[in-house]
Order: C-alpha cells, then sequence, then structure tokens
C-alpha cells in the first residue's frame, strides 16, 4: 500500500520548524511550542497537521505580525534552484505551516505578508495563502502580481498563474474570479509565452480551470495564441484545452487539429473480461479510418463507475492518432480498479464508452466483482 502523503509529515516538521525559528528569536519557547503544535498530531492528516504547527506558531511568536513575519523570514532555508520545479518531495512541505500563518494572520499586514510569499514560493509555493489576499485586497494583490510577471524566478512567476487559478484543487474556489475572470486574463497573457515550462503549463491549468465556467472566453482566448504559435505555445493551448476537447467541443477539437475524415471504431476488447476490485483492466480498441483522405483521431474512454448512488463518468486518454486513408490504428489504456481516496470501487456493471474526437464511436461493458 503506497505511503499516506501525512507519513511524510510527521513529528519530525514540527522539530525542524522549532529549531529554526529558534534560531531567528531567541526568545522563542521551543519545547511549549512543540507540545502545543503535537498535541493530537498522530490523527490528522496532512493539512490538518500543517494548521495545527501554523497555530501553534501563532501563540508563541509575538502578536505584532510584522515582528513575527520577520522571524520566519529569518528562518527560512535556502532557495530551490531555478531549474527546480514541481516533484520536489515532500522535504519543502514543511514550509507548508508558514503558508497558513501568512494567510490566517497577515492579511493586515500587506507589505510584510507580500514580501513573505514571495521568499515562500521560492522555496516551496504560496499559492494557498495568495487566494486569501485576492479575495480581501483584490486591486493590490493583483497590481503587485501583475509586477511579479516579470520576476527573475520562475518559481514567483508561477505563482502569478498558480494562484489566480478559480478552481485550484486542494483550495478554495475563488470566487469572483470565477464569475468573472477578466482580471486574471492580463497576467496570463504575460505568461503565456514564459521560458519555463512548468511556468506554461500553469497558464494552461488556469484557462482550463476558467473553460469549465467560461468556455467561450477560453476559446478566445486560445484562438488568439494560436495564431503565429510555435510548438511551445501550441503545447500550452492544447493543455489548456483539454476539458473542451474531452467534452466533444468542435471548436476546440478544430483548433488541435481534430476532425476531418470519417474515423470508426472496428474493435474494442477488455483485458480481462470480468476483473476483480484491487486489480485493473486493459481497454484496447482499434479505429479505422474508411475515408478518402488522413485524418486525425482523439480517442478518450469514458467509464461509468458504478457509485453507492447511480455511476459516476470518469475519462480516460486513449490517445490521439494521424490515420492514412484505408488505414487504422490500435489504442490502449489501463483502468485501475484499486481503491483510491478518490474513488471507491463497487461490484456492478460498468459501462465504457470509446469517443473519437468526442463523439461516442463504440460501447461495452464489464462486470466488476469484489
Amino acid at each position: 500500500m503506497a505511503e499516506a502523503l501525512k507519513d511524510g509529515f510527521g513529528p519530525d516538521v514540527a522539530v525542524w520548524v522549532a529549531d529554526r525559528v529558534g534560531e531567528a528569536h531567541p526568545g522563542f519557547d521551543r519545547d511549549g511550542f512543540l507540545r502545543d503544535a503535537l498535541e493530537g498530531f498522530d490523527a490528522l492528516e496532512l493539512t490538518g497537521r500543517a494548521r495545527a504547527i501554523a497555530a501553534a506558531l501563532g501563540r508563541h511568536l509575538p502578536a505584532d505580525f510584522a515582528v513575527t513575519a520577520d522571524v520566519i523570514g529569518r528562518a527560512l532555508g535556502p532557495e530551490l534552484p531555478r531549474d527546480t520545479v514541481e516533484g520536489a518531495g515532500m522535504e519543502v512541505f514543511r514550509y507548508l505551516p508558514y503558508v497558513y500563518l501568512v494567510a490566517e494572520r497577515g492579511l493586515g499586514h500587506f507589505e510584510e505578508s507580500m514580501a513573505l510569499q514571495h521568499a515562500l514560493t521560492r522555496r516551496f509555493t504560496a499559492e494557498f495563502s495568495i487566494r486569501a489576499f485576492i479575495e480581501a485586497h483584490p486591486e493590490a494583490t493583483l497590481a503587485r502580481l501583475a509586477d511579479w510577471a516579470r520576476d527573475p524566478s520562475p518559481h514567483v512567476r508561477r505563482l502569478v498563474s498558480e494562484g489566480t487559478r478559480p478552481r485550484l484543487p486542494w483550495a478554495p474556489r475563488l470566487r469572483a474570479l470565477q464569475a468573472d475572470p477578466s482580471p486574471v486574463l492580463p497576467l496570463l497573457e504575460a505568461l503565456r509565452d514564459d521560458p519555463a515550462e512548468y511556468v506554461r503549463r500553469s497558464v494552461a491549468n488556469n484557462l482550463n480551470d476558467i473553460s469549465k465556467d467560461h468556455p467561450a472566453v477560453t476559446l478566445e482566448v486560445c484562438r488568439r495564441w494560436m495564431e503565429d504559435a510555435g510548438p511551445e505555445r501550441r503545447a500550452l493551448v492544447r493543455h489548456a484545452l483539454r476539458t473542451l476537447s474531452r467534452a466533444g467541443d468542435p471548436e476546440a477539437l478544430a483548433m488541435l487539429g481534430f476532425g476531418g475524415g470519417t474515423p470508426r471504431v472496428t474493435g474494442v476488447s477488455l483485458d480481462p473480461p470480468d476483473p476483480r476490485v484491487g486489480e485493473s483492466v486493459r481497454l484496447t480498441c482499434t479505429v479505422a479510418n474508411d475515408g478518402p483522405g488522413p485524418t486525425r483521431a482523439l480517442v478518450h474512454a469514458t467509464v461509468h463507475f458504478v457509485k453507492a448512488r447511480g455511476t459516476g463518468a470518469k475519462t480516460f486518454i486513449l490517445g490521439e492518432r494521424d490515420i492514412p486513408a484505408g488505414g487504422s490504428a490500435e489504442l490502449r489504456t489501463t483502468v485501475s480498479l484499486r481503491q483510491h481516496t478518490t474513488r471507491t470501487h463497487r461490484p456492478g456493471t460498468h459501462r465504457v464508452e470509446v469517443r473519437i474526437n468526442g463523439a461516442v464511436a463504440a460501447e461495452t461493458a464489464f462486470e466488476l466483482a469484489d
């Protein structure tokens, strides 16, 4: 069984925080802080543990947040290298308590908080805390983010696009920007050709978020960006349009070069045909092109998982193929049937739809057993 995320965020994180803060603030009650932070710690999940450490810090550091911000700034470790991107491991999560602390106590101290978040995001990320400032001080925060879009650090530039995502995972939605994303669009424009791929990917994620509430806005932006676009911007647009292309939006598919010809599914197989909970099933399909010219096919499989009430659909990418006239291509994907924290598998009939360029081209099913 895979290690739970919280297992990588144990009491040693609180000890590390205590040692660093103690060095920066000689009057810090290290032992009292640890007793406070670790009470009931084992029962908490990752974010609960980080919040417990943040709350204990708030009780054991000066009430004046300007002083606290200075202490934390001096307690920070070295910055991430400029070429280090996502995947730096759990070690950087030890900065998460500081992120929560600035969101909870720093709203009344804008400049000190922004300076601290600028430092934190160069070591971990401040995407969770910056959202509190977008809500409390929208004009000032967005203006500062516009400045940070030109920052030398790719970690700071990524914060501009990632922190303004209206539907950022693991964080409350930014309801105002979800209703009206127009304040974010100039920030994304400034970053669309960023030299760092992981900044551009964050821009794409933001546009994809916007597409779920305002598809016409995302389509209009991507349409403009595709004019004279090089391969890097085309990859950004492709990632930004992933939700719309999976849904079969004709403009999104056409923008990505799909459509035309007459691709069809000539065969679908499931291996094993009768899987059990905890296993996996491999879906293989053959797509043929009966048309007189070549076609480009984007193929997805939508599995309707049995839930406690009804079913819930999840779409998997099989891939894309350029198929010549009279030709065919085989595509496959593997669907995990292991129990996940985000998906509980139940026995029963699971309907499967194979989609080509957004349209259902074939259907099959498998019977999942305990």
